[in-house]
């Protein structure tokens, strides 16, 4: 009975790692999708907004584009960003965003860090040290932290 219980959770893992992998690899694989642009909606008017004077977007330079525009429904301002190159930025890459290597995930990351600035005057941090414990459920909740900081969703 314990047998056919591990084989049926193991089943149901591996299936559970298919999907996620198929999504991933699907979503990665969009026409246009290294050239799309990463947009946040801000709570200011848009005469408010001046990408190129925000940090954490200045640090790119030449590299990215940026888009100022109404949000829909007068909820604030949508700001948009992409690099102008995105092939010689490596974009696009499954490999590169399960490591990490993806130049995106910076560009959501600044993106992110812009909208905390203009709304709040700070980019606020998460607690420290961290709330996690060594136990298997906090390494997977420090896991999936992590990855959400350069992906912007868990």
């Amino acid at each position: 009975m314990a047998g056919k219980r591990t084989l049926l959770t193991a089943a149901a893992g591996l299936a559970a790692g298919a999907v996620a992998l198929r999504r991933l690899t699907a979503r990665s694989q969009g026409p246009g999708d290294a050239n799309r642009w990463l947009v946040v909606t801000v709570q200011r008017a848009p005469e408010d907004v001046r990408p190129h004077e925000l940090g954490p977007l200045k640090e790119f330079g030449d590299r990215i584009e940026t888009r100022i525009g109404a949000a829909p429904g007068d909820r604030g301002t949508e700001l948009a960003a992409r690099f102008r190159d995105p092939e010689a930025e490596g974009t696009g890459s499954v490999t590169a965003r399960v490591t990490g290597d993806d130049p995106r995930q910076d560009l959501r990351r600044a993106l992110r860090e812009a909208k905390a600035l203009l709304e709040a005057g700070e980019v606020l941090l998460p607690d420290a040290p961290p709330t996690d414990h060594e136990t298997p459920g906090g390494k997977l909740i420090g896991t999936l932290s992590r990855r959400a900081g350069g992906e912007g969703v868990l």
